[in-house]
């Protein structure tokens, strides 16, 4: 038998050490793409208003399972978000599997840089029904960068979504996400985040929309062992006159380990 800590487990458990020594260390912002490998497990909610003052809740939001299998690369698998909607004309449900890829190309830890440079691919499945699923795998490549100068850093993330079939009805869009945060006190980050989106083909063709996130993370906190926790909270607020909702609560949970 081999001894505990050389077997498989503590040997991929190593290299996810190593990978967190080769990379700045910011928090995961609230709904810019998190800018780093990270291993995880993270759950979600959103609480939005529409049009008409409608309100829908996103259980999960498309977060879910994220692991380093290897010093360069993250995959995340989502749990499957549930919408429920207070409006009892459009029905509650599941929406769409999802699932993402990071590669990260450069990085350095604080004291040699603090900056990060990966490439990124996320892709959709219709797994959920209609309206609550798509009806279309969407694929979404993404250039992602983060640098850091002592306690404040930004994250920015910009990509495509890219449906595999109806265009004319989801359209194209360009997706920019831009973070901004503060470190206080090693568990305390205040951020803002400035999101926008620049719709291509389909019925939003030529609109755009943007988006303020001020919010805080809090932690890593430890929990026992290899398991920590992360708390946040936020308000996506739309600043541009068109826009497909007008306010989004956020509450975020990570369980890093």
């Amino acid at each position: 038998m081999p001894e505990p800590s050389s077997d498989w487990v503590h040997g991929w458990l190593r290299v996810v050490d190593e990978t967190r020594k080769r990379q700045p260390h910011y928090a995961s912002p609230l709904i810019t793409t998190h800018v780093l490998l990270v291993q995880q497990f993270r759950y979600d909610i959103y609480g939005q208003e529409g049009s008409a003052a409608s309100w829908a809740y996103n259980f999960g939001a498309g977060k879910g399972l994220e692991i380093i299998p290897n010093s360069r690369i993250e995959v995340q698998v989502a749990v499957p978000p549930y919408i429920a909607h207070r409006s009892s004309a459009t029905p509650d449900g599941f929406g769409d599997v999802s699932m993402f890829i990071k590669f990260r190309a450069f990085s350095a830890t604080e004291g040699q840089g603090a900056y990060f440079v990966g490439l990124f691919l996320g892709a959709s499945f219709p797994s959920g029904a209609l309206p609550n699923g798509t009806g279309h795998t969407t694929w979404s490549p993404m250039l992602a960068a983060a640098k850091g100068w002592g306690h404040f850093d930004i994250q920015s993330t910009l990509s495509g979504n890219i449906p595999q079939g109806g265009t004319a009805v989801l359209g194209r869009s360009i997706v920019f996400n831009n973070t901004f945060q503060y470190n206080v006190k090693t568990r305390i980050w205040p951020e803002i985040e400035v999101n926008s989106t620049f719709f291509v083909d389909g019925p939003r063709s030529g609109n755009s929309e943007a988006f303020l996130t001020p919010g805080v993370i809090f932690g890593r906190f430890h929990v026992g062992g290899r398991l920590y926790f992360i708390a946040g909270t936020g308000l996506q607020v739309a600043v541009t006159s068109f826009h497909e909702f007008t306010h989004r609560g956020i509450a975020t949970l990570r369980f890093p380990f």
